[in-house]
């Protein structure tokens, strides 16, 4: 590889608030320094191994893949000698300055499988030229440019071509693969498959994901027109144009590319994602019609892959080798043969394979809202429960994007003291419906859906709506959640929402109940509702309000 113009080091730790907190990027860094250099004193015994199995069969060099309008990329390639046919990897970086050095033991993994593999830094983050583009048109160039740097390396013929990524890096590649008929397969892991959904669900901003970003790219240079799109979400100004900017950067518009071509692509990603929420990466999922695998985890963006990164086992990180080595070495390993979808449990962990989300036989329970705060198998009509708007409540999301998932990973998610959303539901705060005691294990899985009609005093509206587990001691713990926004409604409007909740695979204990809460403010949103209005929730006799529940 072409040797940097700058002195040879690798990227110092971000200092910038991190979308990907469990990363240890002096580790990493050590790791990228060894396999370079050979020094092994300043790792562990695991990682020192690996990096010498790795030299005795690979030749390690880091320097620069010139990118779209001559930029220099910041890489890394894992190369082996001799004419023998091999498959190769390509690794475009997630959304840090990290750079490839967080890919550093995955790809030296790879490479030690016999794979060719080349990754690098995506422009604008870290030492690479340029600017960060969110996946535009310069970094799927980028892509293909990457993956003629490394054919051009390889020494002897490349049977299979992979992209994989994780986060950025994951919509990168999948974009590149979309435009570029050479890729063979894909493993996107904690991705986005419809950007538009990321900036606005169900008509809501996502004001502390686009924050989160920003932060995060603090120490970056993002393109003026990434800019521009993120703060006018920000703002709430031209939401056309950022769902435009969006539909070019996301992989949901190349589905018949996809599918003409039967490419397989891996996906994995968390149940309470608070960066890119899983509801639109399952749409693309679901539209996919080639070998297609996902996997859901308990967690947030990124941390069920983070201890792969690190190099520990990872459920997530072995079906992706699994993968690879099927549909690019033709390995018979089984992966063609299993279950598309693979589930891990809240709060259980088990893992649960099934052909798709729902599961075959998964009936729908519906369960009606009524005045007396009950979910109940009847409808019941002309009560009004009224929401105050304006004021913070007890219910959120989450306590911080990203953060939360690795305190479910670590077996303690979130609750809800006793008694906190029922005082909130006694002032207004929060409008709350209480379902019936569970007589056995209640298995929710698919994706709750919510339609409820309430009267708007102003032209513009949101609510949140929760599915929540509440324990015989008032307690409550949440099972799912989406926001809804009428923009467009005139004053004093009766408003109908259709929404679904985010997807889930949840049990539910005996004894336990359903708890669902709407609520007018959370911090993760940007609302439309003036401060001190009311929404006034009711159900009308032609369309009573419900929650739906996949119980499997």
């Amino acid at each position: 590889m072409k040797n940097p113009a700058a002195p040879a080091s690798f990227p110092s730790p971000p200092h910038a608030p991190s979308l990907y907190p469990e990363l240890d990027a002096t580790a990493l860094t050590a790791f990228a320094t060894a396999l370079e250099s050979g020094d092994l004193s300043a790792l562990p015994p695991a990682r020192a191994a690996e990096v010498q199995a790795l030299r005795a069969v690979a030749v390690f060099s880091r320097g620069e893949v010139t990118g779209a309008c001559g930029d220099l990329l910041d890489a890394a390639l894992w190369r082996h000698t001799g004419p023998r046919p091999r498959a190769a990897v390509v690794m475009p970086s997630p959304w840090t300055g990290l750079g490839w050095t967080a890919y550093a033991v995955q790809a030296t993994a790879f490479a030690a499988r016999g794979y060719d593999v080349l990754a690098y830094t995506a422009r604008g983050f870290g030492r690479s030229d340029g600017q960060a583009d969110f996946a535009g048109p310069l970094d799927v160039a980028d892509g293909r440019r990457a993956l003629d740097h490394l054919l051009e390396r390889a020494a002897g013929p490349v049977t299979g071509i992979g992209f994989l990524g994780v986060s950025y890096g994951a919509g990168i590649g999948l974009l590149t693969a979309a435009h570029d008929p050479r890729v063979d397969a894909v493993a996107a892991l904690s991705t986005w498959g419809d950007l538009g959904a990321v900036l606005h669900e169900n008509s809501t901003r996502r004001t502390a994901a686009v924050h989160a970003l920003l932060r995060a790219a603090e120490r970056a240079r993002l393109s003026p027109e990434t800019e521009r799109a993120l703060e006018d979400v920000l703002a709430g100004r031209d939401a056309g144009g950022a769902r435009l900017w969006a539909q070019r950067r996301s992989p949901f518009g190349h589905v018949k590319e996809f599918n003409r071509r039967r490419l397989p692509v891996l996906f994995s990603h968390a149940w309470h994602e608070t960066l890119f929420p899983a509801n639109q990466t399952l749409r693309l999922f679901d539209e996919l019609t080639g070998p297609k695998r996902l996997d859901l985890s308990v967690g947030d963006h990124v941390g069920p892959e983070s201890a792969g990164l690190l190099g520990l086992p990872s459920t997530v990180w072995t079906d992706a080798h699994r993968w690879f080595d099927h549909h690019l070495r033709d390995a018979a390993n089984g992966v063609d043969g299993e279950a598309r979808v693979l589930s891990e449990v809240m709060w259980t962990r088990a893992l649960e394979p099934a052909d798709g989300l729902p599961a075959p036989g998964t009936e729908v329970r519906r369960l009606y809202l009524t005045g007396r705060g009950e979910l109940a198998g009847e409808p019941e009509h002309g009560w009004t429960a009224g929401l105050l708007c304006g004021v913070d409540t007890p219910v959120t999301a989450a306590d911080a994007v990203v953060r939360s998932g690795y305190a479910e990973m670590a077996g303690r998610p979130k609750s809800y003291p006793a008694g906190e959303v029922d005082a909130a539901a006694a002032s207004s705060v929060t409008a709350a419906w209480t379902g019936p005691a569970a007589e056995a294990t209640l298995r929710v899985r698919g994706i709750p859906r919510l339609r409820v009609t309430y009267r708007a005093a102003n032209s513009g509206s949101t609510f949140v709506a929760y599915l929540l587990d509440l324990a015989p001691d008032g307690s409550s713990r949440l099972i799912c959640h989406a926001p809804f926004s009428d923009l467009h409604s005139p004053p004093d409007s009766l408003v109908s929402a259709d929404i679904d909740l985010q997807a889930t695979a949840y049990d539910v204990p005996r004894g336990h109940r359903l708890l669902l809460v709407a609520t007018a403010r959370d911090p993760f949103y940007g609302d439309a509702n003036l401060p001190r209005a009311t929404l006034a929730f009711t159900s009308p006799e032609p369309t009573p309000s419900y929650v739906e529940v996949p119980v499997g």
